[in-house]
């Protein structure tokens, strides 16, 4: 009788000292609430906590991935697209991260949408398309500012998808064509000019040189020579006349 009735509050200590124990993970801490009021963040390794005063609630240290639903965005030159992307964030402060807010990755993910359809909307076509980077970067810096109050750091934002209509994308190729169109006729008018400079500059040259007129003149000839023409008309230079028609005058003197 009395080995029972010691064992009853032995067996009802292990079990209360069982109950007390939490083990936690390197990357999990223990937020304490003792008798409602926060106590302290715990952890990681063996924890004990006081069955009935104590509260423990787990929080996630790790980096949290968050798809942000697809969005309904109108840029600045009044085009409509959908816009989703992705969020890379992780809780820094246990303690604002559950006193703070009720549902911290809910918060986030609402923050993260009214975010990204602000940001983007400020912004034109052109500029969601090609500058991605940027509004990646604008987008974190937002969000990183709004959430530290929570105990929250967002690590990268990457917008993932900008969606367009059939319409705009049969606008958007009619454009890209015509300023390939653009570009090549630019670049071939450069080239006529450049082509004339150096036109003018070996006719300057030559002109020093009514020599190198007549051997240009002759080299001309063996080229089309070498051709199968039948028939050749090509106009002789009056410099290459005059000093046989001195000649003939002279014998006839």
């Amino acid at each position: 009788m009395p080995f029972e009735i010691y064992l009853f509050p032995v067996l009802l200590l292990i079990g209360l000292v069982l109950a007390s124990i939490r083990i936690l993970r390197e990357y999990v801490r223990g937020v304490i609430f003792t008798l409602g009021r926060f106590t302290g963040v715990k952890g990681p390794g063996l924890v004990l906590v006081i069955p009935g005063i104590q509260n423990m609630v787990r929080v996630d240290l790790r980096v949290q991935v968050m798809d942000v639903p697809s969005q309904d965005v109108i840029s600045r030159d009044n085009v409509s697209v959908k816009v989703n992307a992705v969020v890379y964030f992780r809780v820094i402060d246990p303690e604002r991260a559950i006193i703070q807010v009720e549902d911290v990755r809910m918060a986030t993910s609402q923050l993260a949408q009214t975010t990204l359809r602000s940001v983007l909307g400020q912004h034109e076509l052109d500029e969601m398309l090609a500058e991605r980077e940027k509004l990646n970067d604008d987008v974190r810096r937002i969000l990183d500012a709004q959430t530290d109050a929570w105990g929250i750091k967002v690590a990268n934002v990457e917008i993932k998808h900008v969606d367009l209509d059939e319409s705009m994308i049969r606008a958007i190729a009619r454009q890209a064509e015509a300023e390939r169109s653009r570009r090549a006729k630019v670049i071939h008018a450069e080239g006529e000019q450049q082509a004339a400079e150096k036109l003018m500059q070996a006719a300057r040259t030559l002109s020093q040189q009514p020599q190198a007129i007549q051997l240009r003149f002759l080299e001309t000839l063996t080229e089309i020579a070498g051709d199968r023409t039948s028939t050749i008309v090509f106009p002789l230079p009056l410099d290459l006349i005059t000093p046989l028609l001195k000649k003939m005058e002279a014998k006839d003197d």
